[in-house]
């Protein structure tokens, strides 16, 4: 008669092994999406079964995620272009404004001769100013002749990250939402195309992310599932900045009109007029 330890051994052996077999076929199935962004990859399912956690967060979290600074405000400071405002951002920083109690700031640095006057204002008429002690996060934007986005951090254990597309993940994180591997590769999939082809693509490339778009819409009311992601995000403002929005699907409009109805993504809105 077989041991009962053995038995439990193999039968937990198996349940491993076929995780894993399920894990390689959606990510394979990622991959063949990645290389051809209209192909009809349907991962609903999976979607579906990730557990999304609420935008809600604390303090606490903050600690958490950047590292404890006793009796020191945390500060992100983003350098950035005007010549491309990195609206993304703005529209995260909105939605950290909903959570944290954030001091936020827009300086303009001598490489840069002159910024319109909205970028400048990109943060709303800011009120009179509480003691640095009484806010969460500080959030500083630089006007500068960079390259590309850069975000630095007052904690010195941080490195500096590059691009707007891994700022905006980062920022996004500290929201609180946490994802499954497969549901963390497709957003990050998303946020790459949104910028690299629907921003900065030809008019071929972008014509099949839009048809991807639309698909991914025609299955839920996001770009992955049901709740708002920092895919949405980034899309969203690389599909406004290619002034392609007239060129968009109906389930792609649909989405469009969800995301304005937000005050986050409404408040960029005055920026593009």
């Amino acid at each position: 008669e077989a041991d009962p330890s053995l038995q439990a051994l193999e039968s937990r052996q198996e349940e491993i092994l076929k995780r894993l077999y399920e894990l390689k076929s959606a990510v394979d199935g990622l991959s063949k999406m990645i290389q051809t962004p209209d192909a009809d990859f349907d991962v609903t399912n999976i979607i579906q079964a990730d557990e999304f956690s609420p935008l809600t967060t604390n303090g606490a979290d903050l600690d958490l995620m950047l590292g404890k600074d006793y009796g020191a405000l945390k500060d992100v400071v983003i350098n950035a272009n005007p010549s491309l405002p990195p609206l993304s951002l703005l529209v995260i920083h909105s939605l950290l404004c909903e959570r944290y109690k954030i001091l936020s700031a827009v300086h303009t640095h001598s490489s840069v001769k002159s910024v319109p006057e909205n970028l400048l204002k990109c943060f709303g008429e800011q009120t009179k100013k509480k003691p640095r002690h009484e806010y969460q996060l500080g959030f500083t934007l630089i006007w500068k002749d960079v390259p590309k986005p850069q975000m630095k951090f007052s904690i010195q254990t941080m490195c500096p990250i590059e691009g707007e597309g891994n700022i905006a993940r980062f920022l996004f994180s500290l929201l609180g939402q946490k994802y499954n591997a497969v549901t963390s590769t497709l957003i990050d999939s998303w946020v790459d195309t949104a910028l690299f082809q629907l921003r900065e693509g030809s008019s071929k490339e972008r014509a099949a992310v839009l048809r991807s778009m639309d698909a991914a819409l025609g299955r839920s009311p996001w770009l992955v599932g049901t709740e708002l992601t920092v895919a949405d995000v980034v899309a969203w403002c690389a599909l406004r900045q290619a002034g392609a929005a007239g060129a968009a699907p109906a389930a792609v409009l649909r989405w469009m009109r969800c995301c304005e109805n937000l005050a986050p993504f409404s408040s960029v809105m005055k920026l593009l007029k």
